[in-house]
């Protein structure tokens, strides 16, 4: 009988036993997702920290219960949680990465359902949390129990606890903790699939600059109708500013800024408007493909802004502007670079003689994958069998996740795949978060099939 068929039919056999022992298992792995996400774990300084410490010792919980050896680290951030199971002769050591971290809840009015009380409506389950990124912990987990807590590969769970807050303590745990961190490839829980039922790699990632600028106009405060119309204020001075931020058909205006054609994926703008509930009546900003202005060209918002509340407000000229403005930029571009051209751009654009102030509060490099070789190949095919032969597609993402980054460069010769449970409709960040429940068991299949046909390399990178 050739060889090749007895090794065909082997691994047939395995992935319909994974995916039997996966199904058997995903009440109790929900079961543990639920408990998990009912902590408040939101590591913004406003919120109570304590629920961060608990979150974490959950985390360490659930590792040691799949037999690995469990160390709570705290390099002057918030706890991330380190469970290791160490490789069989001459197999490869794999780091499994999620958060257990979660960005502050907002407005209760705003949900549809209690906050922190996982709530299942149809084919989804609601709670802040849930998605980003304890269903990316739980996923781990699930992989681990399939296999029976000895998956024919070395397992490293590293779970941070401050990735919703910019990941200041990571660098300095990847330098005092590297040794434990140690691997040949890396799997990131924490971005999203092309759509349900549709999975998919990230093998891009934008960079990000986050800046606060300050215009000021006035000393102090004037009677808005003894002074108006003579003497501007900082609100208006900074509105005009801000506006310079984009050309008239939504193009980021900032200078000599990285921009690039994203891969060619159907993506049309009805799926715009159906993915971001784009209302009738409003256009899409910008120019070049759709794809290509939310993975691989700028974008710059305005996050936030200090002003006094309509109803309290004095009829006064304001003296001081301020906002936060949020710049994406390409996966290659130099933050740093990005950040000085931003800030020459405001300042040269300064409405009046105002005085402009810009301040970088956080970067963060981008992410560009190779994709190529045994372990993306090994990955791409776990995709399809945990999809029913629904192969995954390579997408970018528009948001930023900076450890990728700092991973790629502590271990360079490892293979970095960015995977995640969320969706189009996850909604992470904002009101009525979800995690739709068919897709997460696909993806913890699809991790448990991926540490299954990594065991089957040999030390030569190829399959056995």
């Amino acid at each position: 009988m050739d060889p090749t068929t007895n090794d065909q039919s082997g691994a047939a056999g395995r992935t319909a036993e994974l995916t039997a022992r996966m199904r058997d298992l995903m009440p109790g792995v929900r079961s543990d997702l639920e408990a998990l996400t009912r902590i408040p774990s939101v590591s913004l300084d406003s919120f109570d920290q304590r629920h961060v410490d608990d979150s974490a010792a959950a985390t360490a919980d659930l590792l040691r219960a799949e037999g690995l050896e469990v160390v709570v680290v705290r390099e002057g951030g918030r706890p991330a949680v380190i469970g290791r199971l160490p490789a069989p002769p001459g197999a490869p050591t794999v780091l499994l990465y999620a958060h257990h971290d979660v960005q502050p809840p907002g407005d209760d009015a705003d949900w549809d359902t209690p906050v922190f009380e996982p709530t299942q409506v149809g084919e989804r389950l609601y709670a802040r949390g849930v998605a980003d990124d304890k269903a990316g912990v739980l996923a781990h987990v699930a992989a681990l129990r399939a296999h029976g807590g000895r998956p024919p590969v070395g397992v490293t769970v590293f779970v941070e606890g401050e990735e919703e807050v910019g990941s200041d303590s990571l660098p300095t745990i990847l330098d005092r903790h590297g040794d434990l961190l140690a691997c040949d490839a890396i799997v990131l829980a924490d971005s999203h699939n092309w759509k349900v039922g549709v999975p998919a790699l990230t093998t891009t990632l934008r960079g990000m600059v986050r800046v606060v600028v300050e215009v000021r106009a006035l000393e102090h405060g004037l009677h808005s109708g003894l002074y108006g119309g003579a003497v501007p204020d900082g609100l208006t001075a900074l509105c005009r500013l801000l506006a310079t931020l984009h050309d008239e058909v939504g193009d980021v205006a900032v200078p000599n800024l990285m921009r690039s054609e994203a891969a060619e994926l159907d993506f049309t703008e009805e799926d715009l408007r159906a993915d971001a509930g784009l209302p009738p009546g409003v256009r899409p900003i910008g120019t070049g493909s759709l794809l290509s202005r939310m993975w691989t060209q700028p974008s710059v918002t305005v996050i936030g802004i200090d002003a006094p509340a309509v109803d309290v407000a004095a009829n006064l000229l304001t003296p001081v502007g301020r906002a936060k403005v949020s710049m994406r930029i390409h996966p290659a571009e130099d933050p740093r670079t990005a950040y000085q051209e931003l800030r020459a751009h405001l300042q040269r654009h300064a409405p009046w003689g105002c005085g402009v102030e810009v301040t970088l509060v956080d970067d963060g490099a981008g992410f560009a994958a190779d994709a190529q070789g045994p372990v993306y190949d090994a990955a791409r095919q776990a995709f399809t069998d945990a999809w029913d032969g629904v192969a995954p597609v390579d997408i970018g993402v528009g948001g930023s996740i900076p450890f990728v980054a700092a991973f790629a460069q502590r271990f360079p010769e490892a293979a970095i795949l960015v995977t995640g449970v969320e969706d189009p409709d996850t909604r992470a960040h904002a009101a009525n978060e979800s995690l739709h429940l068919g897709e997460f068991e696909r993806v913890c299949l699809a991790e448990a099939l991926l540490l299954e046909r990594l065991g089957t390399m040999g030390e030569d990178g190829e399959h056995g």
